[in-house]
């Protein structure tokens, strides 16, 4: 796994961390703000922010470098699907953050295949029903026959847009309108995961390609 790589992993999805490795992460940036200031090295170690245990320290026995790759190297062997690697899809390198639309190596951009922003607020499936993925569009137009980027949700897909339709949701004595995108292309294992995600406060982006077929 190269260095570019590792650090993505590091800054966009800490959440995936234990907490163990946190903590070393922790002490890790702590010893180096302290490194002149033996008496603020102190404080922080009574108030936690450095650590004392073995365990935690034992993560950076190689060093800090040797510590990200270790740490990339667990999420993307334990939770991959969780991971959003934004690759360009023309030449196939790591975009800046998971947020970019633009290569920074190759220049391409693929703004030109967003038509829509869609915000996830729950997911569910009825018997003999497509899966959906129900909340409301942020931006665009949303058709049936287009795709959803799940990928900014932590999910390596881009499904098929079988069905547009209206869902009405009742809360705290207000009734409120949804849109229900359905799909029939995704695992038992997607759909669950999706269900545990929830509701997801970033919108992921409605396309008019999947990623993959879009040059």
């Amino acid at each position: 796994m190269d260095k570019e790589t590792v650090s993505y992993i590091i800054n966009y999805f800490s959440n995936l961390m234990t907490d163990d490795e946190k903590l070393a992460l922790k002490h890790h940036m702590y010893i180096w703000k302290t490194n002149e200031n033996l008496e603020m090295r102190h404080i922080m170690t009574q108030r936690g922010w450095i650590s004392t245990e073995p365990k935690i320290i034992n993560f950076l026995k190689d060093g800090y470098q040797e510590f990200e790759l270790n740490v990339a190297r667990r999420i993307m062997s334990e939770t991959p699907k969780k991971v959003f690697l934004n690759n360009c899809p023309k030449c196939n390198k790591l975009a800046r953050t998971p947020y970019a639309r633009q290569c920074r190596h190759c220049g391409y951009s693929w703004h030109n295949l967003i038509v829509a922003k869609f915000k996830l607020n729950r997911s569910f499936q009825l018997i003999d029903r497509p899966f959906f993925l129900l909340g409301e569009i942020t931006k665009g137009e949303v058709k049936q026959g287009q795709f959803m980027d799940l990928r900014m949700l932590g999910l390596n897909k881009t499904p098929k847009i079988e069905a547009v339709e209206f869902a009405f949701k009742r809360q705290d004595g207000e009734n409120y309108n949804e849109i229900g995108l359905g799909t029939n292309e995704l695992t038992e294992e997607d759909k669950e995961y999706l269900k545990n995600v929830g509701s997801f406060g970033t919108p992921f982006d409605i396309i008019n390609k999947p990623i993959s077929n879009s040059i």
